[in-house]
């Protein structure tokens, strides 16, 4: 689920797997059954870099609606045997998702699908927060029975209905069936509620895991501790560090730095680095080009935590660098920079690019900074970037970059972007679009009449209304 395959950027489902504009307008040109097709892959097959981040659910629902797309294909999916083999919550989150959005819209029969699905599918919980948005009372209250019948009357199964209405990410349902006068309904329930809050307070009265005892070698040895587990606690070391160390610890902390055991290494150095120490520059450095990756790591993290202007001043040098800690002072100067490193913030995007492609993790920080810098002949990368990225994440800030450097980005980019996934694409869009183009009128007066659509979104677009796209 988190290694999609992505088709080329120039097919209709390589569009729609990125969640872009021009996705939904080639869909609607394309044979509708070729359409349609496409659309189930992505939804059956979440083509999302992070499925956690990015947007596409209210995306692809729109599109069906557009299609009158039937659900034949997201019930099979949902009610197969996999189902049962694969509970992960990735596997039908987002046929869930644009069920959701589609019974917003009116749409019956996915609402009677989420019903079924909460009742019998292994993901009800995500089904179930699915209709606490969008279903009435008396249909939730009829799902009480089914859904409790999920947690046998054991020891073991009130707990699991107690961790259950402890997690739940929407309320609604276990408030209205705490009301049912039925003790095997609204008893059971209350009484989770209760053993659900006594555990959220027994956990924040008596924190788990180890703590570090008050003086610099202690933490220490608990930041090495905590690596020996394969838990790194660089960060929480280096915060006990600000409140136990004194100015006398300082050579004590320095020298760990320099040579220290890797758990004690990686501590010291954010703390040196939070603390702006003058000799935390020199020792990241001396770290990065060192022999233990984990330390290296923790060296480059700890730098890009700096701000000031000595960190920025040692990013100049270290930018071309071909290691990791090059990469990062690429990052600063892209975030912290001034005019004087568009040059070389443009270099480094450039070379991001051809060494990693589209999709280079390093990518965000660089194209947010040429359009921070206003670098204008980063335009034609830029556009690359936008075109071939399969995150929507990265291609919406790279929107954001070419409305700040591309002359050409009203009438070309930022139409498209009025159908993209995510919101806030949609939003740079609604501020920017030339409303000359027919398209754009007519798709700016349908964001601003739509339910579904995002505060941000609709307020962009009316700030566009004018005498020459009248009013709604």
């Amino acid at each position: 689920m988190f290694d999609p395959v992505i088709a080329p950027s120039g097919t209709l489902l390589g569009l729609l797997q990125r969640g872009r504009g021009d996705g939904t307008l080639h869909a609607l040109a394309a044979p509708r059954a070729e359409a349609l097709a496409a659309l189930n892959h992505c939804v059956l097959h979440d083509p999302r870099q992070d499925w956690q981040v990015e947007n596409r659910s209210l995306y692809y629902a729109r599109l069906y609606l557009d299609l009158h797309g039937g659900l034949e294909e997201i019930e099979a999916h949902l009610f197969g045997a996999e189902d049962i083999l694969d509970t992960e919550e990735s596997r039908t989150g987002l046929a869930l998702a644009v069920l959701g959005h589609l019974a917003a819209y009116g749409r019956g029969d996915a609402l009677v699908l989420l019903r079924r699905y909460a009742t019998t599918g292994a993901n009800w919980a995500w089904a179930l927060d699915e209709l606490a948005l969008r279903d009435d009372d008396s249909a939730l209250r009829g799902l009480a029975a089914p859904i409790l019948a999920r947690f046998p009357a054991t020891p073991e199964g009130d707990a699991e209905l107690a961790a259950a209405v402890r997690d739940a990410f929407e309320p609604r349902p276990w408030r209205l069936w705490a009301e049912d006068q039925r003790d095997t309904i609204g008893g059971r329930v209350r009484a989770a509620r209760e053993q659900g809050s006594f555990d959220r307070w027994q956990r924040q009265l008596r924190p788990t895991g180890p703590r570090p005892g008050w003086s610099v070698q202690a933490v220490f040895e608990w930041a090495q501790e905590g690596l020996d587990r394969g838990s790194p606690l660089h960060v929480p070391a280096a915060r006990c560090l600000t409140a136990v160390a004194g100015p006398d610890d300082r050579s004590l902390i320095v020298e760990a730095a320099r040579g220290g055991p890797d758990g004690a290494r990686c501590a010291a150095l954010h703390y040196l680095a939070e603390a702006r120490d003058p000799a935390v520059l020199d020792l990241i450095e001396a770290a990065a080009a060192g022999d233990s990756r984990t330390v290296a790591e923790a060296a480059v993290a700890a730098f890009e935590r700096m701000c000031g202007d000595e960190a920025v001043d040692r990013a100049r040098g270290w930018v071309h660098r071909p290691d990791a800690l090059g990469a990062s002072a690429a990052g600063v100067l892209a975030c912290r920079g001034d005019a004087r490193d568009a040059g070389l913030v443009l270099g480094a995007l450039r070379e991001a690019v051809r060494a990693d492609g589209p999709d280079a993790p390093s990518l965000y920080a660089l194209v947010d900074g040429t359009g921070r810098l206003g670098v204008g002949c980063a335009a034609p990368v830029l556009r690359h970037i936008y075109r071939e990225t399969a995150s929507s994440q990265l291609r919406g800030r790279t929107a954001r970059a070419l409305a700040a450097t591309d002359p050409s980005f009203p009438t070309g980019f930022a139409v498209e972007c009025l159908w993209d996934c995510e919101e806030t694409t949609r939003e740079i869009a609604a501020l920017h679009a030339e409303t000359g183009d027919v398209r754009v009128a007519e798709r700016l007066r349908r964001l601003a009449a739509d339910p579904a659509e995002e505060d941000e979104v609709q307020t962009a677009v009316r700030s566009r209304i004018g005498p020459d796209l009248p009013a709604i």
